[in-house]
């Protein structure tokens, strides 16, 4: 799996793909910045996306190379999946004795050209993908073991999970929840089963807690929840159009070969847990499909459209799928895989550069390019080594920043959100005398903050004159200096 997924990392890299999403960029930079920043330090680490990613490759990013190409980064995305395939088919092997389950499921994921995709780049689900499945196997280890002491390996599986992205969240709920149900159906008394959800709840809580108290630290709010985008999607306070939208979005990624099978695997797992008490455990697979509602809630708040925001639930079918292939009888088994596997190749390449993830994160493409002018200026006209800096929302162009990198910019070229005060004193006061140059995002998401405050602000921007733009990027200049 390793060896499969390393390659078509390297395919992807050879074509110029692989950093081809904006966040993919960003992830990189957000890394880079604890190190090489104005202002270094933990703080660095931010407060909207979650931070393990990011603390895994702070150290290796500060070297040139793997700054600029993501390599340490796409090689924990790697892995991430080798991870995932592993732990499910060690569930499946010892729930089911089936060695062909466990070889469906990871054979669905690499068939599929989405997933297939992304664990070629610096994004953080294919790490979401392996922290989730490898909590799912241990949680169900534990509970077949009748959940004795501290559960230390799964939860610290969940911690990590939920320090990844944010879909681990419900995940973690409803594995807590369906453990609990499991530990019931083993007729584990119930305030021992209790008792046993709260311990588990502890590793969680603790993550959370922190993440929270550090947002708190950094940003002075509790949670923050707002200015990640426009709300521009028609479902937006319409929760059964949301649902639609999310479940189009599998179809689109995956299509009926893999999710008709995953249904009927769910069945097959639910009339497991009825007719089995020793394969109690496999229902908190089902977990793993909690990552719906985090997209839901998205749609819901009128969050533009990313498939990519279903892509949880693809993997979580291909899960499925091998654990139904497993439960199956024995004869059949190795048909139907075949007949499953052979299905979802025909229906799409594994390699398909057309595939809907490969085409979303080429989105910024034109844009990039209309970059070049404002990138050209910036090369004849200001020097990285010198003393200036150029402020700039790195919640808007932490990709630009990136794109910078290969002409020698680094993180500390830009006073950006990360600087703390000095970011709240020039965005509040106007930039002048803390930055001789300013990049400001005019049309992504309605324009980032710097946009909205020279439109409220005109004297924001007095003194600064427009020099170059393009790509929805404008560069101005302190001509008073």
């Amino acid at each position: 799996m390793f060896v499969l997924g390393g390659a078509a990392a390297i395919h992807y890299s050879l074509i110029g793909l692989a950093l081809s999403h904006y966040d993919a960029r960003a992830h990189l930079v957000v890394s880079r910045r604890v190190f090489d920043s104005i202002v270094p330090g933990w703080q660095q680490i931010g407060a909207v996306w979650l931070p393990l990613p990011h603390l895994l490759d702070m150290f290796p990013v500060q070297i040139d190379v793997l700054y600029r190409t993501g390599a340490f980064a796409i090689l924990i995305s790697v892995a991430s999946i080798a991870l995932a395939a592993w732990a499910a088919a060690r569930l499946i092997h010892r729930t089911t004795g089936s060695s062909a389950g466990g070889s469906t499921a990871a054979a669905l994921i690499l068939a599929n050209p989405n997933l297939l995709y992304l664990q070629s780049t610096p994004m953080t689900e294919p790490l979401l993908f392996g922290t989730t499945m490898l909590a799912v196997m241990l949680v169900a280890e534990w509970i077949d073991r009748d959940a004795p002491g501290w559960p230390h390996a799964a939860g610290l599986a969940v911690t990590a999970a939920c320090m990844t992205r944010y879909e681990a969240w419900p995940i973690t709920a409803a594995i807590v929840g369906l453990g609990l149900i499991a530990l019931l159906r083993r007729s584990v008394p119930p305030m021992t089963a209790l008792r046993a959800a709260a311990r588990l709840c502890v590793y969680p809580a603790v993550a959370v807690m922190l993440f929270v108290l550090n947002s708190r630290w950094t940003t002075g709010e509790w949670v923050v929840s707002a200015g990640f985008f426009v709300a521009e999607n028609e479902a937006r306070g319409q929760g059964w159009l949301a649902w639609r939208q999310v479940r189009i979005g599998v179809y689109q990624l995956s299509g009926w070969m893999l999710i008709w099978p995953a249904y009927l695997s769910a069945v097959l797992i639910a009339i497991a847990f009825v007719r089995s008490r020793a394969r109690a455990s496999l229902v908190i697979v089902l977990a793993l499909a909690a990552s719906a509602v985090l997209p839901w809630y998205a749609y819901f708040n009128g969050h533009p459209l990313r498939v990519r925001y279903s892509l949880p639930l693809v993997f979580a079918s291909a899960v499925l799928c091998g654990i139904g292939i497993g439960l199956l009888p024995r004869r059949v088994r190795i048909f139907a895989a075949a007949v499953l596997v052979v299905g979802v190749l025909v229906h799409d390449s594994p390699l398909d550069r057309h595939a809907p993830m490969v085409l979303e994160a080429q989105r910024d493409n034109a844009n990039r390019l209309g970059r070049e002018a404002v990138t050209a200026y910036l090369r004849a006209h200001f020097n990285p080594s010198g003393d200036d800096v150029i402020f700039v929302s790195m919640g808007s162009l932490a990709h630009y920043i990136h794109d910078l990198s290969a002409y020698g910019y680094q993180v500390h070229n830009f006073l950006h959100e990360g600087n703390g005060d000095l970011w709240v004193v020039a965005l509040a006061g106007g930039p002048h005398g803390l930055a001789k140059w300013v990049l400001v995002e005019e049309e992504a998401e309605g324009g980032d903050a710097l946009y909205q405050r020279s439109l409220h602000h005109p004297e924001f921007l007095r003194g600064y004159q427009r020099v170059a733009d393009g790509g929805g990027v404008a560069l101005y200049c302190d001509t008073t200096q």
